[in-house]
């Protein structure tokens, strides 16, 4: 249940928030903190904001980590696209929600008629949680935290990016496999001026590889670097 008034959380509550995040804290008083929303604050009383600001921080740091160990392929404006997305509010609270941490949240009077939560909302509390962990349990303990939940998101992310990066990865591919930058060719293309169709073959050392067809040379040369990574390393091609 959500707990609607502005009485701390019981000691069962965080109990049970413990279990549904995998974390058990040295000091529980810091994640009622986290839970706790703004709205809920009294005076001289806590909410969960200066957790926020340290988590959002916190969860930049882990994330620009993970992505530089593990897609040492991607370039700097690659990374940059990526943790974009998984850092965002529609990410986060999506996490929030699986995390199951909407059902321990404390929050003022205000938001009792709502049968949902903003977005927002429950992005900045994945984050406040994040700052919880580090501060009780150190830097590895945010790490897995925020990995355990993230990972997922990171690879639909990645996935989309390869689709979308045929070229590129054929490139980077072709220079560390055969010192070589791949060239495209255009084989022909048909149709009036205005609505021409192109079909283009992957020119490696002079070998032809992949061919594609598009409504532009750009589209042609995905779909042709797509159908060559296929023959050359099938492993790098998303279905």
């Amino acid at each position: 249940m959500i707990l609607q008034t502005n009485s701390h959380i019981t000691p069962e509550k965080l109990n049970e928030c413990q279990s549904a995040i995998g974390y058990s804290f040295n000091n529980a008083g810091v994640l009622e903190k986290a839970l706790t929303h703004t709205s809920c604050r009294l005076e001289n009383n806590f909410s969960n904001e200066r957790l926020e600001f340290l988590g959002d921080a916190i969860l930049g740091m882990i994330i620009s980590d993970y992505l530089y160990r593990n897609l040492p392929q991607c370039s700097e404006g690659e990374l940059t696209k990526i943790k974009s997305v998984v850092v965002s509010q529609t990410t986060l609270s999506k996490v929030s929600m699986e995390a199951h941490l909407k059902d321990f949240l404390s929050v003022g009077r205000g938001l009792n008629d709502q049968n949902f939560f903003p977005k927002s909302l429950l992005a900045n509390v994945f984050e406040a949680v994040i700052a919880a962990i580090y501060l009780d349990g150190g830097f590895e303990a945010a790490y897995s935290f925020t990995i355990k939940y993230l990972k997922k998101e990171i690879d639909i992310v990645c996935k989309n990016q390869h689709e979308k990066n045929y070229k590129s990865i054929l490139q980077q591919y072709s220079q560390k496999e055969y010192g070589i930058t791949p060239n495209y060719r255009v084989l022909q293309q048909i149709g009036p001026d205005h609505g021409k169709s192109f079909e283009v073959v992957v020119l490696i050392k002079d070998n032809e590889y992949g061919t594609g067809w598009g409504r532009s040379k750009k589209e042609a040369e995905q779909s042709a670097a797509r159908e060559t990574l296929k023959i050359l390393v099938p492993s790098l091609i998303y279905e």
